[in-house]
Order: C-alpha cells, then structure tokens, then sequence
C-alpha cells in the first residue's frame, strides 16, 4: 500500500484555475495525494469562495483526487495558523496571482508560511486574466442629415395638404 501524502492548498481566487489543478494532477502523478484546499477569505467574499472551492473539488474528483475544503480566516496567514497540523500535512502550496497583481505576493506569503510551517511550501503562480470585453453591436445605419431633413420637410408637406 503506498502513502499518501497529505497538501494543503492555500489559495482564494486561484483555487479553481487550471494551473493549480494541473499541479495538483501533476503531483498526484508521483503517488497518491490528500488535498485539502483552503481558502482564506472575508465575510462579504465567503459565497464566492466557497462556489470556486466547490468547482475545484469536482475537477480533483473527476481526476481521482481525494479532497476536502474549508474557508479560513481573511489574513491568509491567520488562516494557515488555525489549520496548521504537523502530524497531518506533508506539503504545503500557495497559489497566487502573478507578481504585480497578487496582494499576497506584496507581503511574501510563501517564504512567511514556509518559516510558520517549516514545511515544504510549493509557489503556484496564475496569471491574472481579464475578461473579454463584451461584444457591442454597431450603432444603427444613420442616414446624411440633409437627407433627414428633406424627408422630414416632404412628409410636412403632404400631411399639411391632406
């Protein structure tokens, strides 16, 4: 019977992105994996989390991943903290959004949960993505004004003779 080896995932908007469940699916290919995918996030955000975290445990389902979710404390830190187990977890991955546009990144998220854990701590980077702009229909075909104006002074004329 092999090991498996438990991670904990840290991640909120990234929790569901396809490079982080390609890591997932990428590591479980070296054996078996327990994941448990933690999302820190704020009250008004909780729905939100909760549906990405939803959506990530389908996909890790679908590819033969065993998982579990939870919500944790807004300060990701403060969240890694309350679940925190030595005896339970191997591994730990963050995921992010890229450099530049990633809040945990700005305070070393990584680094400060390796030195909390003093546990192997594997950076997942997503790149931020922008939604297409929606597609807006050309305005309708306007006619030349002095066109207008003509057929407005026709149509004058013809109800004035009636």
């Amino acid at each position: 019977m092999a090991f498996t080896t438990h991670l904990l995932v840290v991640a909120n908007r990234t929790v569901d992105s396809p490079e982080l469940l390609a890591a997932l699916r990428q590591r479980a290919e070296q054996g078996p994996i327990h994941v448990t995918m933690l999302a820190p996030s704020g009250f008004a955000e909780r729905s939100q989390a909760e549906r990405r975290l939803q959506s990530a445990a389908a996909s890790l389902e679908a590819a033969g991943v065993e998982s579990e979710r939870m919500l944790g404390d807004a300060d990701p830190i403060v969240a890694v903290q309350e679940a925190w187990n030595p005896g339970r977890y191997d591994e730990v991955i963050v995921c992010t959004l890229a450099a530049g546009a990633s809040q945990w990144l700005q305070v070393d998220l990584p680094h400060r949960v390796a030195k909390l854990t003093d546990c192997q701590v594997r950076h997942v980077a997503v790149p931020m993505r922008r939604p297409a702009p929606p597609r807006a229909e050309p305005p309708p075909e306007r006619r030349p004004l002095l066109e207008r104006v003509v057929s407005l002074m026709r149509s004058g004329t013809r109800s004035g003779a009636a």
